[in-house]
């Protein structure tokens, strides 16, 4: 609990996935309701399809791709952390991961 009110541990990144499966799902129902828009109109609906279809393709790509530049954010900030923990010296640095070497201090 202490972590949450100090704000060292984030709640973010899960409301960030929960977005990304609102966002999916509303933006695959709006492709079909286009869809189904597009077939019944009487004129010009052939576009109202397409644009559907493009939505129902290129929508969740769309908000995934979102999702992620959110997510940078916080695997910025993680990888800051870690870098401040190694060079106070209070952890070891790790084996494999990202290959950082901090430049030592001249003098």
């Amino acid at each position: 609990m202490q972590e949450f009110l100090s704000f060292r541990k984030f709640i973010t990144p899960l409301f960030i996935q929960i977005i990304f499966w609102i966002g999916v799902v509303v933006t695959v129902i709006s492709g079909l309701v286009s869809v189904i828009a597009g077939a019944s109109a009487h004129f010009g609906g052939g576009q109202m399809v397409l644009t559907g279809i493009l939505m129902i393709l290129v929508g969740p790509i769309a908000v995934r791709i979102y999702c992620e530049l959110l997510m940078v954010i916080f695997q910025i900030y993680n990888e800051l952390v870690s870098i401040r923990t190694r060079m106070d010296g209070s952890a070891p640095p790790p084996v494999s991961g990202f290959p950082v070497t901090p430049i030592s201090p001249v003098g």
